[in-house]
């Protein structure tokens, strides 16, 4: 479909449009019905917002990530920029998020398989870590659900699982705040230097901690990717660094979202509220609409590997197209009664996690971290009451989280 001068473009289609941030849906369902694949002029790009056209790029393997190897035209890979102005190009440092096979497989196999072994015997120290959370909260009439509980959670869990110091929890919170800011495409010049300082200190941190592992083993996830080095696997020393600090950065900013927009949904939905404290078994269902109803993840790309169709459009080789997860999400081609939230939905897969070989590699671990802090959330406070009117949403482009979220136990 061509593009239409009248059509929302470039930043107007992430949250640094206020009118998008506030509520992005109405838009959406527009682009839905009236171009559902069109050219962004802005993004040099293709933005999606069908369900079935969505699915099936993110879950074609062909398809590439690295941002690279889109056509010269394509200003929106420009934004995924992921090193500081400055610094070495070393492809070994790059996360398996924007890395094509053969290095995407080699890399992304033996990181998986130990990821996803700490993962399966966590829960335990997940809910430790919870309830010492919720510990710091037991004085507290009021407080504010995202400072408090969505963001020191997951920075503890994923320190806990590398093994790393959980009394630099600061510092972790600090570095990923600092990292985040290469996927903001409006910074300042000290956001810049911040984000530099940031990948300085948090790449010198786990350069040392792998030395430190190397020579001591511990029972950690750092630990155990070493081992797996060992074994032959060709993993580099740069991209496990690199990797130890994508769990950190990636893992900690979208499932702190995930976690701060499931209390925000179902405190604004008692009914389901009501569903959930009679059944707390249905918790596992509540978290997967919300990453349907409100996903912390606000599109992805692809790029074409071959000259293509999608969306009933001809793709060339090299062209991007942008998919829009909560446009999917919300397609009532594919879900019944879209904009209502629905703990007991029964319904196929939602796209918040992406799909196929580039499926999100920590969706494993925020599914139970989010299970985990709502139901011990709602055990420990029984009457948990919203008390924001006004609900106030980031500003950061292609994430979808809360700046505050002030709740009364």
């Amino acid at each position: 479909m061509a593009a239409s001068s009248d059509l929302p473009t470039g930043l107007q289609l992430t949250e640094l449009d206020p009118g998008f941030r506030a509520d992005p849906h109405p838009l959406l369902k527009r682009l839905r019905a009236e171009a559902p694949m069109h050219w962004d002029p802005v993004f040099g790009a293709y933005f999606m917002t069908r369900y079935n056209d969505i699915r099936a790029v993110v879950t074609d393997r062909g398809l590439l990530r690295d941002s690279d190897k889109a056509e010269e035209g394509a200003h929106f890979a420009k934004l995924l920029q992921t090193r500081p102005p400055g610094s070495p190009q070393d492809d070994n440092s790059r996360f398996i998020l924007f890395m094509d096979d053969p290095d995407h497989t080699r890399v992304r196999t033996p990181l998986a398989k130990a990821l996803y072994a700490r993962v399966a015997k966590a829960r335990g120290e997940v809910e430790a870590v919870v309830d010492r959370v919720l510990d710091r909260l037991d004085r507290k009439s009021e407080f504010d659900a995202i400072s408090e509980i969505a963001v020191p959670v997951p920075v503890l869990v994923i320190a806990r699982l590398l093994g790393v110091d959980e009394a630099r929890e600061e510092e972790f919170r600090a570095w990923s705040e600092g990292l985040i800011l290469s996927l903001h495409p409006m910074r300042t010049p000290e956001q810049t230097e911040a984000w530099g300082q940031a990948t300085s200190a948090v790449n010198d941190y786990f350069a040392a901690e792998i030395a430190e592992r190397r020579r001591a083993p511990r029972d950690d996830l750092i630990s155990d990717i070493l081992a797996a080095q060992e074994r032959g696997t060709e993993l580099t020393d740069e991209e496990i660094r690199g990797h130890c600090v994508g769990f950190l950065v990636a893992g900690n900013m979208t499932t702190s979202d995930l976690i701060g927009n499931g209390i925000l949904a179902l405190l604004q939905h008692p009914s389901e509220l009501a569903k959930l404290r009679a059944k707390p078994e249905l918790i596992g269902k509540a978290v997967e609409e919300i990453l349907r109803y409100e996903p912390p993840v606000g599109q992805t790309a692809r790029i074409a590997d071959r000259e293509m169709s999608a969306g009933g459009c001809p793709v060339h080789k090299g062209q991007m197209m942008i998919t829009s997860i909560p446009a999917a999400n919300r397609d009532p081609a594919a879900y019944s009664d879209p904009d209502c939230f629905d703990i007991t939905r029964e319904t196929q897969p939602h796209v918040s996690f992406g799909g196929g070989q580039h499926i999100c590699i920590g969706a494993p671990l925020a599914r139970l971290e989010a299970q985990v802090t709502l139901t011990k959330l709602l055990q420990r406070y029984p009457n948990l009451k919203l008390v924001q009117d006004d609900i106030r949403w980031k500003n950061t482009p292609f994430f979808h989280g809360l700046e505050e979220l002030r709740v009364r136990a």
